[in-house]
């Protein structure tokens, strides 16, 4: 399995091909990590979907996805987790920045919001780091090396496209031009463990991005889901926050469609499905 596939597509298993890789929120105090303190296969148990016109708030996120039963979730003390980034050796492109600290950072740890700024207009997205304690340490990481700023929202998702409505960002190397077959491959040069999983991943819900079949394999990029499509996924992919403003944004985007690359629609490799509307992001700020 190479890192291109890991990071970037995901086939459910009838006709329609999803080219993402993508993942789910869960959002309770206490959640299963992928760290090295607990089980990253568990999920905690929410209340119901909101409809699909609304972004859901923390509380009301669904825990599980239907006809798939999970356990309880272990409580953790994000205080005492040792998270696990390791370096990604498959040769993909990469932009290092260094290595995020094993012991999630306090700052990290109280974070409430991550706010991307882009050209479109902000988007405030509510982190919940008591369980993506891992996830969140790598982002305030990342932010605060500016490894996101200048970077690209490289592919749009629709019902047309791919059967899913999904907003893809975070790979430093994309052109987001709908040519460059390279965008969805690029990272951090690390990779770490899936964190928080069970919930269905409905509107407004922000994950993680890698392949269906690549387990505990994160790096930089990270979905947003702009309806309830997405919840027919599996629970494969960490969850880390919700929008809580700037949906709208979201919905503009989308609302300006998908730049095709018939020859590469259906390909293993990257670069078609790039959003009409260019997607530049300025900054991310993390507090």
């Amino acid at each position: 399995m190479t890192h291109t596939n890991r990071q970037k597509p995901l086939a459910l298993g009838q006709a329609r091909r999803v080219r993402l890789g993508v993942g789910a929120v869960i959002l309770s105090l206490f959640a299963v990590t992928g760290c090295s303190s607990a089980d990253s296969n568990t999920a905690a148990q929410g209340e119901e979907t909101p409809p699909p016109s609304a972004a859901p708030s923390i509380t009301s996120i669904p825990s599980t996805l239907p006809d798939q039963p999970t356990a309880p979730p272990t409580p953790v003390d994000p205080r005492t987790v040792k998270c696990e980034y390791r370096k990604d050796d498959s040769g993909a492109p990469a932009k290092f920045v260094g290595m995020p600290p094993a012991k999630p950072v306090k700052a990290a740890l109280n974070a409430k919001n991550m706010t991307i700024k882009t050209n479109q207009g902000d988007i405030v997205i509510e982190l919940v780091p008591a369980s993506t304690p891992c996830t969140v340490n790598s982002f305030y990481f990342l932010a605060q090396k500016n490894y996101f700023d200048n970077t690209v929202c490289h592919r749009l998702t629709n019902l047309e496209s791919n059967g899913l409505d999904l907003l893809q960002c975070g790979d430093p190397q994309a052109k987001g031009d709908g040519k460059n077959k390279s965008d969805g491959t690029g990272g951090p040069g690390y990779l770490f463990p899936d964190e928080n999983l069970g919930p269905a991943y409905t509107r407004g819900v922000v994950f993680m991005a890698q392949g269906g079949d690549a387990a505990n394999s994160n790096g930089s990029q990270f979905a947003i889901s702009y309806s309830d499509e997405a919840a027919q996924l599996p629970a494969a992919y960490t969850p880390f926050g919700v929008v809580t403003k700037g949906m709208e944004v979201v919905d503009k985007i989308a609302k300006e469609g998908v730049i095709k690359n018939e020859d590469d629609i259906l390909a293993d490799d990257g670069g078609s499905n790039a959003p009409k509307m260019r997607v530049e992001i300025k900054n991310v700020v993390i507090r």
